[in-house]
């Protein structure tokens, strides 16, 4: 008999009632450090005072009108990211992969006013992960997205990571945009170089593209920049966000350039609760603690001391783990073992690990993660990789 809620997550068997900043408490009461941040949402950990705050507040005024009016709160999260990204404009929805989708429907719409409806296919990278609609998955290709639910959306076509001399071989007449995670997240914490990051923007500045940047997983801060592309010193024509930009609430954003956006008018697109007053209320008060210089400069001090220890514990177990790769607090264990092993230990321990494409085992903590914790938190991995490699010498 199928259980009530649709069987399409494979759970661990954990269930958590309270949230404290780092820390996860179950219905034992047990505690665990959460170095999944719900998938590189939490940025600000749980029960952070000041979004409850802004939540609790908000909530008592109003929760949601539409978009058939103006919603202040919207107006402010959007002028501010105006202010702070290479962005003229924002759409607002509830998701990362609702944000992908905008970002693809502005990209055609785009030569579309320019009336060249023929320009629609849009060049993705092959281990990319862009969301769960049909569209997404046909964006990002893979056979694991993809089995049983074809016929697939046509206008993708997946190429090689880095190979820019294989995607500008496949720019054609019929070639809208280039879309891209500057960090392969589900892909295995995979960071693109800077380099060739530089070599996309100027082939599409050559060629009159679209760049795309998917920063859901690696954006707001996840870094050490406010936004992952800003390491290599260029901008997209457009952005998707969402994840820690609502610290735990449902919100994610399509930014974009006029330029880019120019199709798009009244019409072309909307969304029933995008942008909605309790989201945006929440989302402002991430992005300004998060958009502060001094906060985005200890998230690179805590990366640097994190990923030293990893790499520590990675080098005295080889047989458990092969390497540390990844880029400011979004980093990922690649393991000689199945990495569900790895991740299934580190519940014994008491500490969340989220699995990754390419046998990774991410670990994604809260952007304001104490060194104590980050500190506590290498103490029990080094404790379950030792068990494992024991293991395996028995």
């Amino acid at each position: 008999m199928v259980s009530p809620v649709l069987p399409t997550y494979a759970r661990a068997p954990l269930a958590f009632i309270k949230g404290e900043g780092s820390w996860l408490i179950n219905e034992d009461g047990q505690r665990f450090l959460d170095f999944g941040a719900g998938i590189a949402v939490n940025v600000l950990g749980h029960a952070h005072p000041r979004l409850v705050a802004a939540l609790k507040a908000q909530a008592t005024e109003l929760w949601h009108t539409s978009n058939l009016y103006r919603i202040p709160a919207q107006e402010e999260l959007a002028d501010l990211l105006v202010q702070m990204t290479f962005a003229d404009t924002v759409f607002f929805t509830n998701s990362g992969t609702e944000a992908t989708e905008a970002a693809v429907k502005m990209a055609r719409r785009h030569w579309h006013s320019k009336g060249c409806p023929q320009r629609n296919e849009i060049l993705t990278l092959k281990n990319s992960f862009h969301g769960r609609t049909i569209s997404m998955i046909s964006a990002a290709g893979s056979e694991k997205l993809t089995e049983g639910f074809g016929p697939l959306t046509p206008g993708f076509r997946q190429l090689e990571p880095d190979a820019i001399d294989e995607i500008e071989a496949a720019v054609s007449e019929n070639t809208a945009a280039i879309m891209v995670e500057p960090v392969l997240g589900e892909g295995g914490i995979v960071p693109l170089a800077d380099g060739f990051l530089k070599e996309l923007r100027e082939l599409c500045d050559r060629t009159g593209l679209l760049l795309i940047f998917d920063e859901i997983q690696c954006g707001m801060g996840r870094t050490g920049k406010l936004f992952a592309h800003e390491w290599a010193g260029i901008t997209p024509d457009v952005m998707a966000i969402a994840k820690g930009i609502g610290g735990g609430f449902p919100l994610g954003a399509c930014l974009a350039t006029e330029q880019a956006a120019a199709g798009m008018t009244a019409g072309t697109h909307g969304s029933t609760f995008g942008g909605n007053p309790l989201g945006c209320t929440v989302g402002l008060e991430v992005l300004k603690i998060v958009s502060d210089e001094s906060f985005l400069e200890r998230v690179r001090s805590c990366s640097g001391r994190l990923r030293q220890k990893l790499e520590s514990i990675a080098g005295s177990y080889p047989a458990v783990f092969s390497e540390v790769r990844g880029s400011g607090l979004m980093l990922g264990l690649v393991c000689r073992m199945n990495n569900q092993e790895v991740i299934e230990a580190g519940y014994r321990e008491r500490i969340l690990m989220i699995p990754a494409g390419g046998n990774v085992a991410r670990i994604l903590p809260p952007l304001n993660v104490a060194d104590a914790e980050l500190d506590e938190a290498c103490a029990r991995i080094d404790r379950l990789a030792a068990k494992l490699a024991e293991d395996l010498d028995a």
